[in-house]
């Protein structure tokens, strides 16, 4: 199916809850691929995600969760990689070459890994009442950012010197890290980086929370 023959279905259907930072990166993908979409917030406090009907989309209850002309698909990650695939360029998102397809996934590792059990988790305390070690996340989280600072003090982007999948999955957590305490005032590199990112065109922002840092 060629691109124009895809858009021309209904519009993706993105099941989420609209304070998701996992929810987010896939709106910001459809976004920035400029591909028609309608979200589905689930009442998630009342078991939306665990109905049958939705487990059937997404099997372990999880959101986010997109419904694309039939292709049923959860994970984030994976999502947003299946999005660039189809509606763009996968080589200028997920790298041309080994070492820039190496360095994108590297940063989708990150975000699966550190930036979860860092800014995400110490979100998930204040924004969602999760019962986590909210000093542990945030420890973790300015780990990770030191990381971070350094790293986008040499370059632009975190992979492959333009915007990849790898700033996509890494964006959403770390712009709203303020919301569970962490402070993003140490790191003026990662808030130039953050702000390249939402002056990209049809940028799309997350729903925001009280900032506590």
């Amino acid at each position: 199916m060629t691109e124009a023959n895809a858009r021309d279905g209904a519009p993706v259907k993105l099941y989420r809850h609209p304070k998701s930072g996992h929810c987010h990166r896939v709106e910001l993908m459809l976004a920035l691929l400029d591909v028609p979409y309608e979200t589905v917030d689930l009442d998630m406090a009342n078991g939306a995600h665990k109905a049958p009907e939705y487990l059937r989309i997404s099997p372990l209850g999880q959101v986010p969760a997109i419904d694309d002309n039939g292709v049923m698909l959860c994970d984030s990650n994976s999502i947003a990689t299946y999005l660039a695939d189809r509606y763009g360029d996968l080589g200028d998102w997920a790298g041309y070459t080994p070492i820039e397809r190496a360095e994108v996934q590297r940063w989708l590792s990150i975000a699966a890994g550190e930036i979860f059990q860092g800014p995400c988790c110490a979100r998930l305390v204040t924004v969602f009442g999760a019962p986590l070690d909210h000093e542990a996340a945030k420890a973790k989280a300015d780990q990770l950012l030191a990381m971070m600072e350094a790293h986008l003090g040499r370059h632009d982007w975190l992979a492959a010197g333009r915007p990849t999948l790898a700033d996509v999955a890494g964006y959403s957590y770390i712009a709203h890290a303020p919301e569970g305490g962490v402070a993003l005032a140490p790191y003026p590199n990662v808030q130039a980086w953050l702000t390249r990112i939402e002056a990209l065109p049809r940028f799309v922002a997350m729903a925001s929370s009280p900032a506590l840092a």
